[in-house]
């Protein structure tokens, strides 16, 4: 036996150096939200154009009290008119337009519910008059909210070979997204009617079978025993329209089952009609089972508040968890920019950039202006201000139709503001200097990455004046923005030092640069009811300025602080 001796193993190969990881560059960005690179073009689409009057219905509802299709509003004064008839925008008339609609710098239509409705004019609730409010009789379901058959198309829109399917197929052919606007809290009107009229009151499964009837009752008359009352809720909601009883085990299932069905033929996103009517449970509910299926499906709702804490709740991910049309800041925006001409200081306190109670003020829906409210009350100037504003500030411009040219200005429902827009008007539309600011200011922020997703961070915002930055900084993206308003009379003189990076700035418009040195200014002159945006296409090397929009990124969210 051999004894081994002095066995050792070799000693290992020295182990290779490891370099430290280099640190990730800091973010910074207002939101990720995909959405948030298409502003939003917004049309009533029975008062858009008339595309195909095959489709029009004119002998619909017989007798002067049920007839459908051109109902003028009676009062009006000379020269002015209203109407609560359908006059025949379709589908036809909105995909013919879907270039003028891009063209303008928009990357999404909004379109008004698409669902069937009744075939008479309601005969219930008080007379429609010249400026009345939540007066229905004589009025049509035209615009889309008085929902019979929640997966049928209404008769007035599609055209032979063109259903919703073909005008969200055609519109993605130029550019365009689909946003859907979709109700749950309520259907048609449903009682007070001298006389039951067909579909009033009622709903229709995808079968066509009738699963809800009022039966022409006051709410607090009907029969929560009877399975077609129990749809309902017997406390009334708005004016005699049906209101949608959420505890019934029937609801969800139902409306789950219709909106995934217009998912399906090319719905891109939700606007959610009176959201606040329903409770955080149902949409929770909704939205989760939506996104299950459909991840990052986007939706804002319509909460008509003008408290910012009521309608950040909807935003809260334990609520709702969807974006909102930003209601404190178009009553900002009528302020600056329609008669009264306050200063920026109302714009700067509706924006929330800091310490605020949304879920992220950045994905919110900003606008000036719709259907359920007077229009904009302002000059040709007050327009283009307002626009600029719009397109520039934080969060997802949505342009109700019409404004490009200032039509029908401080018009409200039943004066005015649902008016027929029509071709002729599109076709003249270049002519109007609100439409061409618009489309400059708009195409700027299609194309500008840090105006549509970029952190904000306030220089000025006083008076006629204001004067902010908007900061994208993420993977591949390093882009700062320089925006300068002026909405004043006169031109402005602008000299922008506080936290300037140094560099060569592009003035967008200008095209030319203007070379920055450290610690240096940027002197401008902006025109009257003007805008000056400068662009840096480079990482944030500022200190002055990284110190900002760290305390903007960290303050930004809701329940997120120092």
């Amino acid at each position: 036996m051999t004894a081994l001796v002095g066995c050792t193993q070799p000693a290992p190969p020295p182990a290779p150096e490891t370099k430290a990881e280099a640190p990730k560059p800091v973010e910074y960005y207002g939101t990720n939200e995909p959405f948030a690179a298409d502003a939003v073009y917004f049309v009533l689409t029975d008062r858009f154009v008339n595309g195909d009057k095959t489709n029009d219905h004119r002998d619909q509802g017989k007798g002067a009290a049920l007839h459908t299709f051109d109902r003028p509003v009676p009062g009006a004064p000379k020269g002015k008119s209203d109407n609560v008839g359908y006059l025949g925008g379709d589908f036809r008339g909105l995909l013919d337009n879907a270039e003028y609609i891009k063209d303008l710098g928009f990357g999404a239509v909004w379109l008004t519910p698409i669902i069937d409705q009744p075939d008479e004019a309601f005969t219930g609730g008080d007379p429609v008059k010249w400026g009345g409010m939540w007066t229905d009789r004589g009025k049509t379901g035209y615009h889309g909210y008085w929902g019979v058959n929640f997966y049928k198309l209404d008769e007035h829109l599609p055209s032979k070979n063109l259903d919703f399917r073909g005008l969200t197929k055609g519109l993605k052919s130029h550019g365009l997204k689909t946003v859907l606007d979709i109700v749950q809290n309520h259907g048609s009107p449903a009682y007070t009617m001298p006389k039951d009229q067909p579909k009033y009151g009622e709903i229709y499964d995808k079968d066509g079978k009738l699963i809800a009837d009022h039966m022409n009752l006051a709410p607090g008359k009907l029969d929560p025993s009877n399975p077609l009352n129990a749809f309902y809720n017997t406390k009334p909601g708005l004016a005699q329209l049906s209101d949608i009883n959420e505890n019934d085990p029937r609801v969800l299932p139902y409306f789950l089952g219709a909106y995934e069905q217009w998912i399906g033929q090319g719905a891109d996103a939700f606007r959610i009609d009176t959201i606040p009517w329903m409770p955080h449970s149902y949409w929770h509910q909704f939205v989760t089972k939506i996104r299950d299926k459909h991840p990052g499906f986007f939706m804002f709702g319509e909460a008509f508040d003008y408290d910012a804490n009521k309608i950040a709740e909807q935003t809260w991910p334990e609520n709702a968890g969807v974006s909102v049309l930003d209601f404190p800041l178009q009553k900002a925006f009528g302020e600056a920019f329609g008669k009264p001409r306050a200063g920026f200081e109302a714009i700067d306190k509706a924006l929330y950039l800091t310490n605020g109670p949304y879920a992220n003020p950045y994905d919110l829906m900003t606008f000036y202006d719709n259907h359920d409210m007077a229009r904009l009350d302002a000059t040709d100037a007050g327009f283009i201000d307002a626009n600029n504003a719009l397109f520039t500030l934080r969060g997802i411009p949505v342009v109700y139709y019409g404004s490009e040219t200032g039509f029908e200005r401080g018009t409200a429902e039943h004066t005015g503001n649902r008016n027929y827009y029509g071709q002729d008007r599109i076709d003249a539309a270049a002519d109007s200097p609100i439409y061409r600011q618009l489309r400059r200011i708009a195409n700027l922020r299609a194309q500008t990455p840090a105006l549509q997703r970029g952190l904000q961070v306030n220089v000025e915002m006083q008076g006629d004046h204001a004067a902010f930055y908007r900061v994208l900084q993420q993977g591949k993206s390093a882009q700062i923005a320089l925006v300068l308003l002026n909405k004043g009379d006169a031109p402005a003189q602008f000299s922008v030092r506080a936290s300037l990076q140094p560099g060569a700035w592009k003035s967008v418009f200008a095209g030319t640069a203007v070379n920055v040195a450290a610690g240096g200014t940027l002197d401008a002159t902006v025109a009257p009811h003007d805008v000056a945006v400068y662009v840096l296409d480079a990482p944030v090397t500022e200190p002055a300025l990284k110190t900002e929009l760290d305390r903007a990124m960290s303050r930004a969210r809701r329940h997120v602080a120092d």
